[in-house]
């Protein structure tokens, strides 16, 4: 536990303080226990190509083509036609998830760095892929290849900041070592004669490298550049030139070096990446500055415009080169390359014509980052590094909508709004359902005069945050909390007023040096939960293990804070129970807080691991707190009782509860909705009507008197006992009459699949089905039905 500096108006205590019953085991239903409910698979809502290494290459039948690697699982490395836009090749990466690093040497070889599994691979026409294994072992990450002129490769990994040599003809990889003790990552490679040229993250350096000795000395920082925050993010060579762009994925000033001269002799603001072109005939490079591609040369330092924009959040090359495309317009050769998207982009000098293809690459699944209901009940998803933002239809699955968007960290409903938390810079949007869809950062309507939707609020760029992990409504305002960028700790709490439009307080190291990646809201207090951990693995901690701390709205202080969960370094779920309990969920722990005297109440235990990921979220439809321990399975736990119902087992990151009972959780790229059995269950005597318009009404060997109504999509069942009155269900789901007698009518009406199951019940009034997706069933086992059938029911 952390003291607060003198003064501060905070009750901080320690567990020992607590009288707190030891961890109970959890343990599961009986065997013989009716299933708790269904678990259904509702696909992949997530879906889109991104590209993010890139070159120019011969191809497949030896003809120039754009390469350029796919993020997916696995991901695919693509040969693009230049002249049509055609994928003509697609090769599987198998046990990578994307690539930075893609170049090709003079013999027709391409080779790839990846991560997800850190590895380097080849590609030749005659072999296809070839997998040369992780060239430094222990780390996960290669950032960046290169391919020098005798054919040796070179290349930069993370988390421990080294240089690789791969030599082709032997199938040896060479460790040059650790560049740098203060640098984790060798962002960038380009080799110039015996030289290899590395940059690496903030504070950026660039270092000239040996290639026979391995002998390095820091490049000098260009004049008057403040290094502090920016990564060498681009270092590349051209002819006698080196070209080093200093930020970050954002346009950022790329300095020129002279490498004769051993001196800077230019720069250019605002420059986008990834790359600058070959040279032409006379040495000059084509690349993107401030949304138009130029045409630069290096030897006077002129600028000249071509007119063909670029525009969106991310106009960065993904490959970039020359090739002759024989179109009309297109005489001789032609500058071409790749964007993110799968978008090809093409320009000739000579008659300046350009054009924008979309490529026929396939899109890629998405892993879910990010699940909410919204303000107009659908159910919304996003994803990683891809993006993409999706709506989901809850009464029948099926998605309704796909944008292509960011990396989304967060969703939550607040005021009528769905607001994203979206990386890097964390920043905040607000997307209006009932408006349309107009991003211009990502994906714009192609009407006019429409307004962003979603629109960005604001984002702590300057606080160095990168991810907002956690949002939630808070009364009158949207809490925020956030992740900082590498080489930096502590995170940022906030609340916007959606109101008045306006960020009303931000504040960074609320908890020292912890990022806040879980938030709960009652009564006028702010709860959170933190990570010792930054927005980037690679930034050692200071703290031993995560915190939860109380915010007060009104007074805009901290109340309280504890640390609940020993040893652990994240808290990754947050919530209340019926009670008023808050609920902390980290790894296979979970614990209740009493927040007015701020100390742990209750333990659970789901067994023993390492990990300190899951979700947790209550449902209100049953009172039930619905967990992800470790993030390898999906539970239920009764707050009141502690008793543990296995829902699922398998990989469960992600959990919304929904206000129609169900439980949607996503598995990788994987929706998975869970329905509970029963979310109000009645036994014994019963005096009255029943509705339902969400969750699932059960029965169980009870008498009603009184009529049964189910609508909007809620479930009923109903197990042996009996109704004195009617039963109806318009647009139920699931709908189960089993073993009962009904003394009034039937009638079910817009059921979506699957079909009701209506089996061995005496129905003594009418039975009437209409307008269902399937037609009843009694599963083989006959009923008698005194009154008359009708429609779907006419036979049953």
């Amino acid at each position: 536990m952390r003291a607060l500096l003198p003064g501060s108006a905070v009750l901080v205590l320690a567990l020992g303080a607590a009288v707190v019953a030891p961890p109970a085991a959890a343990e599961d239903e009986p065997m013989d226990a009716p299933p708790p409910g269904e678990v259904t698979s509702l696909g992949t809502p997530l879906q889109d190509v991104l590209l993010i290494g890139g070159t120019l290459g011969a191809g497949p039948d030896g003809a120039p083509v754009l390469w350029s690697a796919s993020s997916g699982a696995p991901a695919h490395l693509n040969a693009v036609d230049p002249t049509t836009g055609e994928a003509v090749g697609r090769f599987d990466l198998t046990g990578a998830g994307g690539s930075w690093a893609v170049d090709a040497g003079a013999d027709g070889s391409v080779y790839v760095g990846t991560y997800g599994a850190a590895g380097l691979y080849r590609w030749t026409a005659a072999g296809g892929v070839q997998a040369l294994g992780n060239p430094i072992p222990g780390e996960t990450f290669v950032w960046d290849v290169s391919v020098a002129d005798d054919g040796q490769v070179y290349g930069g990994t993370s988390p421990s900041g080294k240089l690789f040599g791969y030599d082709p003809g032997t199938g040896a990889f060479r460790d040059y070592g650790r560049l740098s003790p203060a640098h984790a990552y060798v962002r960038s490679v380009a080799v110039h004669g015996d030289t290899i040229f590395a940059g690496t993250e903030n504070p950026a350096a660039v270092f000239a490298v040996d290639r026979a000795t391995g002998g390095s000395t820091a490049l000098p920082v260009p004049d008057g550049l403040d290094v502090s925050a920016a990564w060498a993010y681009d270092v590349d060579v051209v002819g006698d030139y080196l070209y080093v762009r200093y930020g970050t994925a954002s346009p950022s000033p790329l300095h020129v070096w002279d490498i004769a001269a051993g001196q800077w002799v230019d720069s250019i603001a605002s420059a986008h990446g990834l790359e600058p072109s070959p040279p032409d005939e006379q040495g000059r490079v084509h690349l993107i500055v401030a949304g138009e591609l130029v045409r630069y040369d290096p030897r006077d330092g002129s600028t000249v415009s071509t007119s063909v924009p670029f525009t969106g959040r991310v106009a960065n090359t993904r490959g970039i080169g020359w090739a002759e495309l024989g179109l009309p317009d297109y005489p001789g050769r032609s500058i071409v390359g790749l964007l993110w998207r799968g978008m090809m982009f093409r320009y000739n000098p000579t008659t300046g014509a350009s054009s924008f293809v979309q490529t026929t690459i396939e899109g890629e699944p998405i892993d879910i980052t990010a699940l909410s209901e919204g303000p107009d009940g659908r159910v919304y998803a996003g994803g990683f590094l891809n993006g993409g933002f999706a709506a989901v239809d809850p009464d029948t699955g099926v998605r309704e909508e796909f944008h292509t968007f960011s990396q989304s960290e967060a969703m939550t409903t607040h005021a009528g709004k769905l607001y994203v938390g979206a990386y890097p810079d964390a920043r905040v949007y607000a997307y209006d359902p009932a408006l349309p869809w107009h991003s211009p950062e990502y994906s714009p309507s192609p009407d006019p005069g429409v307004a962003d939707n979603p629109a960005r609020l604001f984002d702590f760029k300057a606080d160095r945050q990168i991810r907002p992990r956690a949002l939630t409504s808070a009364g009158d305002h949207l809490a925020v909390g956030t992740m900082p960028d590498l080489g930096e700790l502590g995170g940022v709490f906030a609340l916007y007023d959606a109101a008045g439009g306006e960020l009303v307080h931000a504040e960074r190291d609320l908890i020292d040096d912890e990022s806040i990646v879980a938030l709960a809201y009652r009564d006028g207090v702010v709860y959170g939960a933190t990570s010792i951990y930054s927005g980037q693995s690679a930034t050692p901690p200071t703290q031993p293990e995560a915190t939860v701390f109380a915010w007060s709205v009104a007074e805009k202080r901290l109340l309280w804070e504890l640390n609940p969960a020993q040893g652990k370094p994240t808290i990754g779920g947050l919530t209340f129970d019926e009670a008023g309990r808050l609920w902390g969920l980290a790894g296979t722990g979970l614990f209740a807080i009493d927040v007015d005297a701020a100390s742990v109440v209750q333990r659970l235990s789901f067994g023993t691991s390492g990990s300190s990921s899951g979700d947790l979220a209550l449902n209100p439809a049953d009172g039930m707190l619905y967990a992800s321990p470790a993030g390898n399975r999906l539970v239920r736990v009764d707050p009141s009782t502690l008793a543990v119902e296995t829902l699922r087992t398998g990989t469960t990151t992600h959990l919304a509860a929904h206000s129609d009972g169900d439980v949607y959780l996503s598995s990788g790229d994987e929706l998975l909705r869970f329905t509970p059995r029963c979310t109000t269950t009645v036994t014994g005597s019963h005096s009255g009507d029943l509705t339902a318009s969400t969750g699932t009404l059960c029965l169980d060997d009870a008498t009603v008197r009184g009529s049964v109504s189910v609508t909007g999509g809620a479930g009923l069942r109903i197990d042996g006992g009996a109704v004195f009155g009617s039963v109806s269900a318009d647009g139920a789901s699931p709908v189960v009459i089993d073993g009962a007698t009904v003394r009034g009518a039937v009638t079910l009406v817009n059921g979506p699949a699957p079909a009701a199951v209506i089996s061995g019940s005496t129905i003594v009034g009418s039975l009437a089905c209409s307008g269902n997706a399937e037609a009843p069933t009694d599963n083989g086992v006959a009923n008698r039905i005194r009154g008359a059938r009708s429609g779907q029911c006419a036979t049953l």
